[in-house]
């Protein structure tokens, strides 16, 4: 059966189609420079394709939430949602065939990579009688297949990879059809791009990518040079569910447009210097006083569930709901403050995750209580989850003012191993054993404590005391205080 749409037209003015009934058993990748027409293309396919099949939208820049309102599409906040709540939410939209945008422009590239991996593991992990058939169009898709590690973490990329190869490689037997998007094919995993059936080349410039999509539309290399003289919106097709041979094609026109500002030549404002000094410096207020407008409030992971439930209504649950309090007043923010960190200090493992990964669970909680986390950016933060590491929840806490004062100038990670310290000699307790410091270093070396405490004495933080029995004592000399002996 086919079941085609236009995506555009070729040179002469003739139709050019896409069978999306083959196009779910073959898959499809997208290459083309910054500026080619790749996210035109993918929204033109969506558009046509909207009321055939679902759709399932892995967008990284927020480009395509704009299909909710005409379209029902449910936008999806990743940054709104722990782990758990993602795959629930990915199994709930495999269920009831709910055409979906993940929007996860709010989350750092690791974060993106995590949180686009755990939901396309619980799509793909779906049971039988629910393997639909669905679109997953996946953009900017080397961020989430790369070819070479980077600057996230292995295991991240392993995580990530995998998933994406398994859209690509498993996904046609559970009705998933990859649909991936990339500026460049140098820089995608070829595991992924090498299960791709129909491709659309777009405008290229490096010569290794020209070479690669020359030799993907079955071009001889000499031929390669007419990628790079394309226009934009204009792409080279070739697949089972485009055109058996190559063809140019330009993509037509779309409803929708992107979230993102034109970038447009404007005139420059007509204002002498002076003008424009004054205007830079008009109420001028300094970034650590001024107040920020609160962040949204995301979406309760419940009621999400329902609007995918009830699939078909134009809503986009991204948004926070009318008439959202305001943040609370500044007499009861800190409080509020120190509870969030006291609640992350006490999770087990928690010293040991990264301070990005930490400082999003703060922002999430924050919107939780209906806060801004503005005020406190993530250096501020680091040092506020050292503090409260060692069991200062409030910066301005009179009992712990002189430790404070002391503790000012020393660098965020041996800020918390001392506070530590510095507020068992200041009341008098026993020296705090390895365990606990290790705790609030991070870290389950014994060796790297003892290295840790060897350094804050040299620096002329601490100094060690041990008595005949084997007991250690450890004294703070800028306090004039000291623990009690430990063994």
């Amino acid at each position: 059966m086919s079941v085609p749409i236009i995506i555009g037209s070729a040179p002469g003015g003739a139709e050019v189609q896409i069978d999306i009934e083959e196009l779910l058993a073959s898959r499809l990748l997208v290459q083309g420079n910054s500026g080619s027409g790749k996210s035109h293309l993918l929204r033109r396919l969506l558009e046509e394709s909207a009321g055939l099949v679902q759709q399932v939208v892995i967008d990284p820049e927020r480009d395509f939430v704009t299909l909710a309102e005409p379209f029902s599409h449910v936008v999806i906040d990743g940054s709104a949602y722990a782990g758990p709540e993602i795959a629930k939410l990915a199994a709930r939209v495999r269920e009831h065939r709910a055409s979906v945008v993940l929007a996860l422009d709010g989350l750092e590239v690791e974060a993106q990579m995590r949180c686009a991996a755990q939901f396309l593991g619980a799509m793909f992990d779906a049971p039988r009688d629910q393997w639909y058939p669905a679109l997953v169009v996946v953009d900017e898709a080397q961020v989430f297949a790369p070819a070479a590690a980077g600057e996230v973490s292995d295991e991240t990329r392993r995580l990530s990879l995998a998933a994406m190869t398994n859209l690509m490689c498993r996904g046609r037997k559970r009705g998933l059809a990859g649909v991936i998007a990339t500026q460049r094919l140098a820089k995608l995993a070829k595991n992924v791009a090498a299960e791709a059936s129909n491709f659309l080349m777009g405008r290229t410039f490096l010569d290794i990518d020209m070479a690669r999509a020359a030799d993907l539309l079955g071009m001889e290399r000499r031929q390669a040079e007419q990628i790079r003289d394309l226009e934009r919106g204009h792409f080279l097709g070739l697949g089972p569910a485009i055109s058996r041979r190559p063809v140019a094609v330009k993509i037509g026109s779309v409803k929708t447009g992107s979230s993102a500002a034109s970038h447009a030549l404007t005139p420059l404002p007509a204002t002498s210097a002076g003008d424009v000094q004054a205007l830079l410096h008009a109420d001028w207020v300094r970034e650590d006083t001024k107040r920020t407008a609160p962040d949204p409030i995301p979406v309760d992971a419940d009621a999400l569930l329902d609007q995918i439930t009830s699939h078909g209504t134009d809503v986009v649950v991204d948004q926070p709901p009318a008439g959202a309090p305001h943040p609370s007043p500044e007499d009861e923010i800190e409080p509020a403050l120190s509870e969030i960190f006291a609640e992350m200090a006490a999770e087990d493992g928690s010293s040991f995750q990264p301070a990005a990964a930490l400082y999003q669970d703060f922002s999430v909680r924050c919107r939780m209580r209906r806060l801004s986390s503005k005020h406190i950016d993530l250096p501020a933060f680091r040092r506020r989850f050292a503090m409260a590491l060692a069991g200062i929840f409030n910066p301005n806490d009179e009992r712990r003012k002189e430790v404070l004062r002391v503790a000012a100038g020393i660098s965020d990670d041996l800020l918390g191993p001392f506070l530590l310290l510095a507020t068992a000699a200041q009341d008098g307790a026993p020296c705090p054993d390895d365990e606990s410091l290790a705790r609030v270093y991070g870290t389950t070396s014994p060796g790297r404590i003892r290295r840790l405490i060897d350094h804050l004495e040299k620096m002329g933080l601490i100094v060690v005391r041990t008595d005949f029995g084997g007991r250690k004592s450890i004294g703070i000399p800028d306090l004039g205080v000291s623990t009690a002996s430990a063994s």
